[in-house]
């Protein structure tokens, strides 16, 4: 099972109209795991040939919150992160496809936790992972029903 996640118009990572996101498109492969593929420019790079530790962070931080979103795209579990732990364990390179992967943790009444890695797509090598807690966006802070505004849907790549 594949199922892609929906997409939003402006968001830094899935955003497909923000003119300096990632554009990236996000796949539940089971039910709390969450895939995508990311090759990163030499723009985002920090040193020479290596992505830039803050985009690591957000990529982490995004990955790992979209494992507790849930299948449907018209009633998301929309969250906003309370901590981010990263671990960097090797230079994430630019340049070269990465893998990230994430996996929803304990969930609570209105928090939840989650992980998620990048990894070297060719060698299954884990470059950077961590781990997030993260707090559901209150009901009176976002109206659901503005979904449209957001671009909020499943788009063909």
């Amino acid at each position: 099972m594949k199922t892609k996640q929906p997409n939003s118009k402006m968001c830094f990572i899935c955003g497909l109209e923000n003119p300096i996101g990632l554009h990236l498109h996000m796949y539940e492969t089971e039910p709390g795991v969450i895939e995508t593929k990311y090759i990163a420019p030499d723009h985002f790079q920090g040193y020479p040939g290596v992505l830039h530790g803050g985009i690591v962070a957000a990529l982490i931080d995004e990955i790992s919150s979209r494992t507790q979103m849930g299948s449907d795209p018209k009633n998301p579990r929309f969250m906003f992160t309370g901590k981010l732990e990263v671990k960097y364990r090797k230079n994430v390179p630019v340049g070269k496809m990465l893998k990230i992967i994430g996996k929803a943790g304990k969930s609570k009444r209105n928090m939840a936790e989650s992980w998620a890695g990048i990894y070297d797509a060719e060698t299954n090598e884990l470059l950077a992972e961590g781990t997030t807690v993260c707090i559901d966006v209150p009901k009176d802070q976002f109206d659901m029903n503005k979904l449209d505004e957001l671009g909020w849907k499943v788009y063909e790549e």
